[in-house]
């Protein structure tokens, strides 16, 4: 595959992860504080659904095209900037994983309280605690990832 194709694919991947990821994650946190159930059950369903159609992909896509990117450009994993990218990328997913795990179970709950008209309830509120803060730094860490990319020159770890 071309360079220019492969590092446009790598790019846009990364647009809709970051910025996807982050609107669904301020879209819920308002949902959350709406004290609508119904509002909140959608954008629960709302927020799983675009992470298996879109931020799954580009997860798995990231990885599939740097490695990809690395060959065609003859750089190894012991480059400083590039390890610690690919570091931050497996910590970002790992609390992305957990996180998505935690939507889940804050849809079913939302779902289930709004079907037997009863209150949301303090697990809920302890996942979305829990959601915000592993979204923190799944974000921040991706985020991370972003600027040693596009700073690798300047930087030397």
């Amino acid at each position: 595959m071309e360079y220019p194709l492969l590092l446009s694919i790598h790019i846009a991947s990364v647009i809709m992860l970051l910025g996807i990821g982050g609107g669904s994650a301020f879209y819920k946190f308002i949902a959350d504080r709406s004290d609508n159930i119904d509002v909140i059950v959608h954008t629960n369903k709302t927020v799983v659904l675009v992470d298996w159609l879109v931020t799954t992909p580009s997860v798995l896509l990231q990885p599939i095209t740097g490695i990809l990117l690395m060959q065609t450009l003859g750089f190894n994993y012991k480059i400083p900037w590039l390890f610690a990218s690919i570091m931050l990328y497996i910590l970002s997913i790992l609390l992305w994983l957990v996180a998505v795990y935690l939507q889940i179970k804050m849809k079913n709950i939302a779902t289930k309280a709004k079907a037997n008209n009863h209150p949301l309830g303090t697990p809920y509120f302890l996942y979305v605690k829990y959601w915000i803060i592993l979204g923190f730094f799944s974000f921040f860490s991706m985020f991370g990832i972003y600027l040693l990319m596009v700073f690798k020159p300047i930087i030397s770890l």
